[in-house]
């Protein structure tokens, strides 16, 4: 049995939940259930983008080495041309 959660929310919100509700078809309930699943929901992608970020932001830092923007666009570039063109290689910056 789902547990029970109160929210306290003051008139003006209510009134544009069961507004917002009534357009999308659904129960005022339904609507908040949604909001706070999709809240959730991006707050776990943005916690694993970081996540991933971080991840590879280590990697540069300990092999010193990147992709330049500029063979990263050319790759996309091709690829979106439809061409299978090799894929760019990390390298150590130039000074």
């Amino acid at each position: 049995m789902p547990s029970t959660t109160t929210i306290r929310l003051d008139d003006s919100l209510r009134a544009r939940i069961a507004d917002a509700a009534e357009r999308a078809g659904k129960t005022p309930h339904a609507f908040i259930l949604d909001a706070i699943a999709d809240s959730v929901d991006n707050a776990e992608l943005e916690e694993a983008f970081h996540r991933v970020a971080d991840e590879r932001w280590a990697r540069v830092l300990s092999s010193g080495k990147t992709v330049p923007s500029a063979d990263v666009r050319g790759y996309l570039e091709a690829r979106a041309r439809g061409e299978s063109p090799a894929r760019p290689r990390a390298r150590k910056p130039q000074p």
